[in-house]
């Protein structure tokens, strides 16, 4: 358990996912899953250790934390990312870091790593200051006469720290454009088909995902030339990231990444790290708004730490409230709400009978909130984070666990700090009625129709 949290109130609750009640079958499925990957999830996926089934092909989803360290740990290389994930993101982001196996993904981490140690992160934290700044100016705007989308500044501002960290001060790059790419390319391959849930082999051409094809090689040329132009001109006197990967080199095999690698895994991070930060910081001021009260003690924390000025590196570890809103959002809305594995041979899995071929999905949005796993699963409850006892490990998943934890975790971690101290120490957030986000997965755990708050300068 969670350990000891505020007393259980009859407050309302935040936004939720309304969960399967009752078999959907595989049309029932496809079109669930259409509109919410994570309808597709049964409601005793929040009180059940394993649910397990059949849809085309055997699936298994796994909330024991048992088991979930021995898919994500002991037993790693038995459980690959499934080809639906492969499928989705490999064109965009080839054999990166965050869809390599085995030994091609080994190395690419080890050379990897030394861009993301604390030095490195913390180095990096000015452009996250900037972006805060910058944020705080476009939300003023309204002058809290008029509501703001605040999922949608969030994308600009953990956008413009991506972009910054990866391709600073590089001339005749047009972010927008790489930025339009992105966003369009999710949402047209983001949408789980039918052929996916079937287990139909890779090679059955997938509708819609063809039509992303010229955006893509737009986003490539684009990556490429900022990698060549970089190699040319050296690195930056505070190195960036793209500085810090192509310095990279792994200890054991001296390999170093290739102009391809590089701008695979580059597209990765900025895939990877802005929206994901961006969501956790659009439903965390959305969380902030719902509950007025630990907003304002959010903002005592913020203030009294900050004086007026705008939160950096140094400002992280003197802001527990602030980093318990952030790891409570990210309990509630993971980005990566359900991940999927596909069985490479036997095993067996909270005493279940694991086969070669069987999908096993780790749905991360009904372990976080699982009944067995934690007190007021439903409710938005810091303090949980501060308790002495903390959550059971691989309970808790939002960076996954393992030797493939995300290896940026720290970096938006530090980020989300960051920014979420500085605009509560500026601004008072407050719902607009009628307005509440409905949390929808597509790849990533987002609030359809924004998240509108009034936003009152202080």
């Amino acid at each position: 358990m969670d350990g000891p949290i505020a007393a259980a109130s009859e407050s309302p609750l935040p936004a939720r996912v309304p969960l399967a009640t009752e078999p959907l079958g595989i049309l029932g499925s496809l079109k669930a899953a259409r509109r919410n990957v994570l309808s597709i999830l049964p409601e005793i996926a929040t009180r059940q250790p394993m649910v397990s089934g059949k849809t085309g092909k055997r699936w298994h989803m796994v909330m024991d934390p048992g088991a979930l360290r021995r898919i994500l740990l002991e037993n790693l290389d038995n459980y690959p990312k499934s080809d639906v994930t492969k499928n989705l993101l490999k064109p965009a982001i080839g054999e990166s870091l965050f869809i390599a196996e085995g030994a091609h993904w080994r190395w690419q981490r080890r050379a990897a790593a030394p861009a993301f140690t604390h030095r490195n992160i913390a180095n990096l934290a000015p452009m996250m200051s900037l972006a805060a700044d910058r944020a705080t100016e476009r939300i003023a705007i309204a002058g809290g006469k008029r509501a703001v989308d605040v999922a949608a500044e969030m994308v600009t501002t953990t956008y413009e720290v991506i972009s910054d960290v990866t391709f600073s001060g590089e001339r005749g790059l047009d972010r927008a454009a790489v930025h339009r790419a992105i966003d369009g390319y999710i949402a047209e391959t983001g949408k789980i088909s039918l052929f996916d849930i079937l287990g139909l082999p890779t090679w059955v051409p997938r509708p819609g995902r063809m039509i992303a094809g010229s955006a893509l090689k737009e986003m490539k040329r684009v990556a490429d030339h900022a990698v060549n132009a970089r190699r040319e001109s050296g690195p930056k006197p505070v190195p960036d990231l793209l500085d810090l990967l192509l310095a990279g080199v792994d200890p054991e095999t001296k390999r170093q990444m290739n102009t391809e690698e590089l701008r695979d895994n580059l597209l990765t991070f900025i895939v990877a790290g802005h929206e994901t930060t961006a969501l956790t910081l659009g439903w965390a001021l959305y969380l902030a708004a719902f509950d007025p009260e630990r907003q304002a003690r959010a903002r005592e924390e913020a203030q009294s730490v900050l004086n007026g000025r705008t939160a950096t590196a140094e400002d992280v570890p003197n802001l527990p409230y602030i980093r318990a809103i952030v790891d409570e959002t990210l309990r509630l809305y993971p980005p990566a709400a359900l991940v999927s594995r596909t069985a490479q041979s036997p095993d067996t899995l909270g005493g279940r009978e694991i086969r070669a071929g069987d999908t096993v999905m780790i749905p991360i949005y009904t372990l976080h909130r699982h009944k067995m796993l934690w007190s007021e699963p439903d409710a938005f409850r810091p303090e949980r984070w501060l308790a002495a006892e903390k959550p059971e490990r691989y309970s808790y998943l939002p960076f996954g666990d393992g030797p493939r934890i995300c290896i940026g975790a720290s970096f938006a971690l530090q980020e989300s700090v960051i920014i979420l101290a500085t605009l509560l120490s500026r601004f008072a957030f407050s719902l607009v009625p009628g307005r509440t986000p409905d949390p929808v997965m597509i790849l990533t755990l987002r609030p359809e129709g924004g998240v509108w708050l009034m936003a009152k300068p202080l």
